[in-house]
């Protein structure tokens, strides 16, 4: 961690001397105590979860950069850059085409997964299993229409941990319906670890009614070798907020199925993140207050639960964000 503030304070200072900008720079983190609940056991944790720099800036005209990165997330020799969400160069060629490479999310299709990680309290097995969500890509985004951008990216496989020759090649849709309905939806083409290829059709809906804000993601997962291709292997999630005043008011519920029957002929299963014959449901619910009025500073108390574990967790906790830049 020390290393990385030099290198963040010479980059800095570096940036200033060549006449580029640190156009914005902040500091988040969350902590939490979580309190674990089944029939013959409480498990209490007290978690420092979450200490992330953020940085925007600009290189030169048309050229940007984004860097987020994990100061409390270890380094390992087999992945270097495990700890670096983001870290991207942007290109923009013109008022509709942008194009980018460096270490970015997965565009895969989905409010759960697109959320900021600090802005999640528990998540979907699909989510919770995948190798990783943020890898080096090359990728671009062209506007249609105002507000209707499609993106195309090929990046390093989410079912690999880091540089094995899997690759996803991911085709989305950032857009809307209507002014109160917003979707990223994708399709994806994903080489697994067996070197067999899955592909994923996610579709995520993101609706707000004044106060109140619905998601609704449905991922489908299917080999082309399977035997049914929709509805046989697939997770729906719904989250609800409505937020009164400095209140936000949550709930999520999400259902997940893979059937017993998707293995190919050597007995492997296709879908290598959830299992088959899993029938899975997970939820829970939330407070969320915000003292200041705005995003610097979150408290939340959140109780969940699933049938898989039989365990109820509730997590109490504070998030907080400086600005520095």
């Amino acid at each position: 961690m020390k290393r990385f503030l030099l290198v963040l304070a010479l980059a800095l200072s570096t940036f200033t001397a060549l006449g580029q900008s640190v156009d914005k720079l902040y500091i988040d983190a969350r902590g939490s105590f979580i309190q674990s609940l089944s029939n013959d056991m409480s498990i209490n944790t007290m978690k420092a979860e979450y200490l992330n720099v953020h940085m925007w800036g600009t290189v030169a005209p048309n050229l940007s950069f984004r860097i987020r990165q994990r100061l409390n997330v270890g380094i390992d020799t087999d992945n270097p850059f495990r700890a670096t969400d983001w870290m991207c160069l942007n290109w923009q060629v013109n008022d509709r085409l942008k194009l980018y490479t460096g270490k970015t999310g997965i565009l895969i299709g989905g409010y759960e997964y697109d959320s900021a990680p600090i802005d999640v309290y528990f998540y979907s097995n699909f989510c919770n299993n995948l190798s990783q969500c943020f890898a080096f890509s090359v990728g671009g985004e062209y506007e249609l229409l105002p507000g209707q951008k499609c993106a195309l990216q090929i990046a390093n496989s989410p079912l690999s941990k880091g540089f094995d020759d899997k690759y996803s090649y991911n085709l989305a849709w950032i857009g809307s319906f209507a002014p109160w309905w917003n979707t990223i939806w994708s399709f994806n083409l994903i080489d697994d670890s067996y070197g067999r290829k899955i592909n994923y059709l996610s579709l995520g809906n993101h609706c707000v009614w004044g106060n109140l804000a619905l998601d609704v993601d449905y991922i489908n997962r299917a080999s082309f070798q399977q035997k049914r291709y929709l509805a046989s292997d697939w997770s729906a999630i719904a989250k609800v907020i409505w937020s009164v005043g400095k209140w936000n008011i949550c709930g999520k519920i999400g259902y997940e199925m893979n059937d017993s029957s998707n293995f190919d002929r050597n007995g492997i299963a296709f879908d290598t993140v959830v299992s088959p014959g899993t029938e899975y449901i997970y939820g829970g619910v939330g407070l969320e207050f915000f003292p200041l009025g705005n995003e610097l500073v979150r408290l939340h108390l959140a109780s969940y639960t699933d049938s898989q574990n039989g365990v109820t967790s509730i997590s109490l906790g504070l998030k907080w964000r400086f600005d520095i830049i």
